[in-house]
């Protein structure tokens, strides 16, 4: 009985947390009903541990514990599905980022050395950018 004191407390107070936190502004609302419904079951589980093993019978699963594995690996692989898109996206930024001060630096350098821009239109976006270009006269 003290376990599942233990393990309730702990499931509603992980959740507080995540759902309450400041960055988690950034979650979207699938992602938190998601975490909402699955700490519910885990409460359910925890509270219904033979209620648990009937569902897992009727699905065709030995016993509750395996199906609490199986629904936990499965959670596991969509959570890291999840940060592998985010850091993706958050690669692609970086990589942008950089690119950017790359060459605003490369501006500002040919600048000092008194070659002048043309205006180019980047392929990828479409968007006006200035490209350093040599003058006609070789600079000198």
């Amino acid at each position: 009985m003290l376990i599942q004191f233990i393990l309730v407390i702990a499931v509603m107070v992980i959740l507080y947390v995540f759902v309450r936190s400041a960055g988690a502004v950034y979650v979207q609302a699938s992602k938190r009903i998601g975490l909402v419904l699955f700490a519910v079951a885990n409460v359910y589980a925890v509270m219904r541990p033979n209620d648990l093993s009937v569902i897992a019978h009727f699905l065709g699963v030995g016993r509750g514990t395996d199906l609490v594995l199986y629904a936990l690996v499965v959670a596991f692989m969509a959570g890291m599905f999840s940060m592998y898109q985010r850091f993706r996206v958050v690669d692609r930024r970086y990589t942008e980022l950089a690119r950017t001060v790359a060459i605003r630096e490369a501006e500002l350098i040919n600048r000092e050395r008194g070659l002048h821009s043309a205006q180019v239109v980047s392929v990828a976006t479409g968007d006006g950018d200035r490209a350093p270009v040599a003058p006609e006269d070789g600079g000198r």
